[in-house]
């Protein structure tokens, strides 16, 4: 019997003899791997694998009402770090609806530059997503001619005055 190649490890290992078109050696994290693959394929592939898959979760949820609630209690660094990464999320989904903003594409003609500070900062050139804070600095010419109040600013009979 001819020796393969692990897809997952790259080691050599001997097809069983029941299963002559293996392609995964029999190491416990190689076989996790496959599983996995195997499982991920029919959540796409299978419209009643991937419904049995949401009932059976739905199922255990039902029984296991105040799981997630023990859960946060008994391990609060972890809840504090979902709490984290869910702030991410929530930002991340923001500039997703920013970016789709067609208003956005005004503020193409205000003469700005963009300075991005902080690590990970040499990995943004193909990032379009990237974490970042954005400060806006008014020019100093905007300082000295300050643009009147509206009427909604100022109160009845009130001055308004400026200093640069």
């Amino acid at each position: 019997m001819e020796e393969r190649r692990c897809r997952y490890c790259q080691q050599a290992f001997q097809p069983s003899k029941c299963r002559p078109g293996q392609m995964v050696c029999s190491a416990p994290p190689c076989q996790r791997q496959r599983c996995r693959a195997d499982h991920r394929h029919r959540l796409t592939a299978d419209p009643e694998y991937r419904q049995v898959c949401c009932d059976s979760r739905r199922k255990w949820r039902a029984g296991h009402r105040d799981y997630w609630k023990r859960r946060r209690q008994s391990h609060p660094e972890v809840a504090e770090r979902n709490r984290q990464q869910q702030r991410l999320r929530d930002q991340k989904r923001r500039l997703r609806r920013f970016a789709n903003n067609n208003l956005v594409f005004d503020l193409k003609c205000v003469p700005a530059g963009v300075w991005l500070v902080g690590a990970g900062v040499e990995h943004l050139a193909n990032n379009n997503l990237a974490p970042a804070q954005v400060v806006v600095f008014q020019s100093r010419a905007a300082w000295l001619d300050p643009p009147a109040p509206s009427c909604q600013q100022q109160r009845s009979g009130a001055v308004a005055a400026f200093a640069p």
